[in-house]
């Protein structure tokens, strides 16, 4: 399960790189990158540099309706990788269980 580390680690690095490029387009009136990215990074574990870009860049701060579909991502995926853990623990118990 250590592999989930590093994909939250390069998930939040970039969310923090896509809600940077976000902000520098929001300023100067340029194409922006859509907020179903965003969440979509989120979604697979860009949440923690989702929340620290939020507050570093003070980017998306204001839209509720985002912040609230950015709190169920963070949601949804604790509760995936929940999961995960307690069915590799699940199938690790039932091979121990096997041996006996």
């Amino acid at each position: 399960m250590i592999w989930i580390l590093g994909v939250y680690l390069l998930a939040s690095l970039v969310a923090l790189g896509l809600y940077g490029i976000d902000k520098t387009a929001a300023r100067r009136d340029r194409r922006r990158i859509r907020e179903s990215t965003l969440q979509l990074v989120a979604l697979v574990g860009g949440w923690p540099g989702a929340l620290l870009a939020r507050r570093w860049f003070r980017h998306k701060t204001r839209k509720q309706p985002f912040g609230m579909i950015l709190w169920g991502c963070v949601a949804l995926n604790l509760g995936a990788v929940t999961w995960l853990a307690m069915a590799d623990s699940a199938a690790g118990l039932r091979r121990l269980v096997a041996l006996g």
